[in-house]
């Protein structure tokens, strides 16, 4: 059986052409029961009013079939670029356009920072050179002050609980052991005393990273030791694999516990003149 008031709400819309507002004042009816009621029925044409905006969203969608940007298109039209987007959201870039506008903005964005990178890089270089002409040349007592502090923070030290007072360094750098060897021989340590020995990746080559280290340094290859190999980890994203890569060298200078008590009186001092107690 057909319900009279769903047929009359239904009636109203269809035939008289009114609102929701005008059915609710007709009928007494609240919103929600008319909408329920009227679920299904189109709204009258009177209400299909177009909006001021429906031609800028025409001229949008025709603007991103042409492959213009939705930046592009709300800078075209004044309008918002949120507003641009849901306009064409429907109508991605095919991908020759998306690389060509990716392309387009890196060029942009280079020669925006351009200048900037360029006075960046003159700074840098002003700084630099002003600060390497503060060095000058390494006296003695230079190089004893900057290989006994360079040890301190890179070489293996004596613990309580872990006596060990031979000198062994690591370091990747070939500028920070070159400048350790320095140390060493203004020492008294020949470069064919302490043995050698790289530590690297397991994946790398350990023969061509020794003699890479024995010609850099001018090291003997005869007092190279059987290299370290770390094992790969899976889950370890390694940054250092490029041809560059040749690990750390390890230095092992033998009986050297004298020397080492001489770079521990050096640390001592240099922390008393800087306020720190070394004990």
């Amino acid at each position: 059986m057909t319900d009279p008031l769903a047929a009359e709400v239904r009636r109203l819309r269809t035939v008289e052409q009114l609102s929701v507002r005008e059915i609710r004042a007709r009928t007494g009816l609240g919103r929600n029961r008319v909408y329920e009621l009227l679920r299904g029925v189109p709204p009258p044409e009177r209400s299909r009013r177009p909006t001021a905006k429906d031609d800028l969203r025409a001229e949008a969608v025709a603007l991103r079939a042409d492959g213009l940007s939705v930046p592009e298109i709300a800078a075209r039209l004044g309008v918002a670029r949120s507003t641009a987007y849901l306009w064409v959201r429907h109508l991605p870039l095919d991908a020759d356009d998306a690389e060509r506008r990716r392309a387009h903005a890196r060029l942009m964005i280079e020669a925006r920072w351009a200048a900037h990178r360029e006075a960046r890089d003159a700074a840098q270089a002003a700084e630099r050179a002003r600060a390497a002409a503060l060095v000058g040349r390494l006296d003695e007592r230079d190089v004893l002050l900057l290989g006994a502090a360079i040890y301190w923070c890179e070489g293996t030290k004596s613990k309580p609980w872990r006596r060990d007072d031979h000198l062994q360094f690591i370091n990747s750098d070939p500028g920070l052991l070159a400048l350790f060897l320095r140390f060493l021989q203004a020492c008294g340590v020949d470069r064919a005393v302490p043995t050698y020995r790289v530590s690297i990746h397991e994946t790398a080559d350990p023969g061509a990273a020794e003699r890479w280290w024995a010609a850099r340094l001018g090291l003997p290859i005869h007092r190279f030791r059987r290299a370290t190999l770390k094992k790969h980890k899976p889950g370890t994203v390694r940054r250092n694999v490029d041809a560059d890569y040749r690990g750390c060298l390890v230095i092992n200078v033998p009986r050297s516990r004298e020397l080492y008590w001489r770079i521990e009186g050096m640390i001592a001092e240099l922390f008393q003149i800087a306020g720190a107690d070394l004990n």
